[in-house]
């Protein structure tokens, strides 16, 4: 399995993500990103999920429900459909990006709801202790 990691641009922390996404949810019938290329292994997405960067840090995840290019009024885009809520995941320090990478699964973080340490890091920790060079 194969996810997608892209930055949240414009979002200052995973409320003003879930409200984005509830918005779209709420005008188009469901939640999505808009990228500008198709990824070449869309094939490999299926069962994926988005992860989002936040001040760089991975915050989030959504899984991907579909990809599609679509005519928007910015011209034709990639759009990559997703489940409406935002999952929180063990904060994770990633470097900001344009557009969207690919992040194995292996490399993915847990869910905070499967994370076996009881709880993790606030990511304004994890933004700090990364900025020491520490994590």
């Amino acid at each position: 399995m194969l996810h997608l990691s892209k930055v949240a641009v414009g979002c200052a922390d995973l409320a003003a993500l879930t409200a984005r996404h509830a918005e779209r949810a709420a005008r188009e019938g469901f939640a999505y990103a808009d990228t500008r290329f198709m990824p070449v292994r869309a094939a490999d997405l299926a069962g994926g999920s988005l992860f989002w960067i936040v001040r760089h840090t991975l915050i989030a995840r959504q899984a991907i429900t579909g990809l599609a290019m679509v005519e928007t009024e910015r011209g034709t885009k990639c759009r990559i459909a997703l489940a409406t809520v935002p999952v929180p995941v063990v904060a994770t320090p990633r470097r900001a990006h344009q557009g969207w990478r690919y992040l194995r699964a292996e490399d993915a973080p847990a869910d905070l709801a499967d994370d076996a340490t009881g709880g993790a890091m606030p990511a304004a920790m994890v933004r700090a202790l990364a900025a020491m060079g520490l994590i």
